[in-house]
């Protein structure tokens, strides 16, 4: 294996397979799978505990669907193989490059599927990335010709001897898939589910503990496909109208921190009349600093904080009452999602619950909680190795080192693996006291409507409108649904009765006469939903594989050269018979 890069042999005639690490994933095996760390991220790590609550969805490998995109090699992508279906992959077809992505838990994964390329492909070289690509001396523990560390499009563009720097072609693909929540499934139909669009990689702020900001170089690196607002709002026209969305979720780290280009783009949507709505990720700072106009106006109506935890010195949180900004956004109809951390370098036995209780009172929609891990690659696993206080794999493998589970560090003060009863305990305190992220969810869209529905701003009030419709039918059921489901907790049961009493308030006897017929219909799908888990049923991806615009044109070339020769075999035989004869 080595990290220096040549050019391949055949260039842009090399038939490429990308590949994402196999499956079964939410059940433990010898792989690195692990039932506690499902192919889901939101009931992975935001709504854990919310049981048939639990948002349930699949994302695409977004990088590789980036890289089948820019290179002009026929390139094959098979997203969530199963073992069997990736070496099927591989005895029926030849590849001349074979790549792997993968996070550091599945390294495992990516191992076996090394040795079954070697096996069935001796002559294709392997190249493998993803976050996997942190782990140290990885070419000890993995056979691959080249590890791709950071952005793969210029990597596998220069190895193929393509212009490295030529524009970027943005995949037409959604955000999700498979969708499910209340034990309903979610229909993938147009505008019903978010595009997704990534303008760049990399984060600027460059937390200690972030592994994305370490792949892409660290704290103030980062690398942008789209440079200005108006290459992006051009990107998410053609996605707009290829795939009929209104709304996008942008796979930036700190989307906001390009302000130049936020601000153009913000133009561009009142100039052409777009009422958009974003998915964001963004560092409270950041936000802080834009007028919640400015927010509302570019369609801002979902965004993923880092809340980090009280007194936990990042500077994109000095300063900034956090609280009261994740209560002025939702007043808006903005829905957070805020990030906290359990094991800060600060938090012990004794202040553990006081730590739990103050990310809890900020009330976010969703709220993710994940252990203070030092990952590969990142600042904060340099200090630990420096400091002598990492585990020792044999004790703690990287397929457990996920975040969810135990430290895989000796923390100063937190012994005995108490971490893994702390997190579980900061998820279900928030659920307990905060309620199902579905209602929490559907109680800011109700404030956004409330607050905008009779906006001056036509652009602004589409936005709302089209947003609102679902509150009046399906989540007023929802609700419905969940007041009945809470019978015997009067706490919550009262809370999700002031919101359907809101909700009847606000969009009157249409949906005073649905919600109760649809919240019969989501209750007894919620009950058979608790059944299925209960039983210890998992969601699990299907398997999808597409071949870019060369491979076709491929394809088709050598299904018509093998008819050509089975017709010219035929044609000789008959002519051999006619001679015998």
């Amino acid at each position: 294996m080595t990290t220096m890069q040549a050019q391949h042999s055949k260039g842009t005639r090399a038939r490429v397979l990308l590949s994402g690490v196999f499956g079964p994933y939410a059940q433990d095996d010898e792989y690195g799978s692990r039932t506690i760390n499902p192919m889901e991220l939101y009931h992975n790590q935001v709504t854990r505990v919310q049981g048939p609550f639990s948002l349930r969805m699949f994302h695409r490998s977004f990088g590789l669907m980036m890289i089948q995109s820019n290179i002009d090699a026929p390139c094959t992508l098979i997203d969530f193989p199963t073992l069997d279906r990736f070496i099927e992959e591989l005895r029926t077809n030849s590849y001349d490059i074979v790549g792997i992505s993968s996070i550091i838990p599945n390294i495992g994964k990516v191992r076996k599927m090394c040795e079954l390329v070697r096996r069935c492909q001796p002559r294709a070289t392997i190249v493998v990335g993803g976050h996997v690509a942190n782990v140290e001396n990885i070419h000890d523990m993995i056979d691959a010709d080249y590890v791709c560390k950071g952005e793969g499009i210029r990597w596998f563009r220069r190895y193929l001897g393509q212009d490295v720097d030529a524009p970027i072609r943005h995949p037409m693909v959604h955000s999700g898939f498979g969708a499910r929540i209340l034990g309903i499934k979610l229909p993938l139909r147009p505008g019903n589910t978010a595009a997704m669009l990534i303008p760049s990689v990399g984060c600027p702020v460059g937390c200690n503990f972030c592994s994305t900001s370490a792949l892409f170089g660290g704290k103030g690196k980062f690398f942008n496909f789209y440079e200005t607002g108006d290459d992006l709002f051009d990107v998410m026209c053609r996605i707009e109208k290829k795939l009929k969305v209104r709304s996008f979720f942008v796979m930036d780290e700190n989307f906001l921190v390009h302000r130049k280009r936020a601000l153009r783009l913000l133009e561009l949507m009142e100039q052409h009349g777009k009422s958009w709505a974003l998915f964001i990720f963004s560092s409270a700072g950041v936000l802080q600093s834009y007028r919640i106009d400015q927010l509302v106006g570019l369609g801002v109506s979902w965004v993923w904080m880092g809340l980090e935890g009280e007194e936990s010195g990042y500077e994109k949180l000095r300063g900034i009452d956090t609280k009261s900004l994740v209560k002025e956004l939702q007043s808006h109809g903005i829905r957070v999602l805020g990030s906290s951390i359990i094991g800060l370098e600060t938090h012990r036995p004794e202040n553990i619950d006081d730590v739990i209780d103050y990310a809890v009172s900020h009330d976010t929609d969703f709220h993710q909680f994940m252990l203070y891990t030092p990952i590969p690659g990142t600042p904060l696993y340099e200090q630990h190795k420096k400091a002598g206080t990492l585990i020792p794999q044999t004790d703690m493998p990287p397929a457990d080192t996920h975040g969810q589970y135990r430290f895989n560090y000796r923390h100063k003060h937190i012994a005995d693996n108490r971490e893994e009863q702390y997190i579980l305990e900061a998820f279900q305190r928030d659920f307990e006291i905060n309620g199902p992220s579905v209602a929490r969810l559907t109680a800011t869209f109700l404030k956004g409507w409330q607050r905008y529905k009779d906006h001056p701003n036509k652009r602004i009030r589409d936005r709302f409108v089209w947003e609102v419709r679902p509150l009046r039918t399906m989540y007023a059921g929802a609700v419905w649904a969940m007041k009945k489901w809470y019978g015997r907790d009067a706490r919550m049961e009262q809370k999700m009765d002031a919101l359907l009493r809101d909700l009847y308030e606000t969009f009157g006897l249409i949906t005073r006469i649905l919600a109760p017929l649809i919240g019969a219909y989501v209750y007894r799908s919620l009950k058979r939903e608790a059944e299925l888990l209960a039983g210890g049923w998992t969601h699990e991806p299907e398997t999808l594989y597409e071949k870019n615009e060369s491979a076709r044109i491929l394809e088709q070339s050598l299904k018509t050269s093998r008819r050509t020769a089975e017709k010219i075999v035929l044609s000789a035989t008959q002519m051999g018979s006619s001679e015998n004869i």
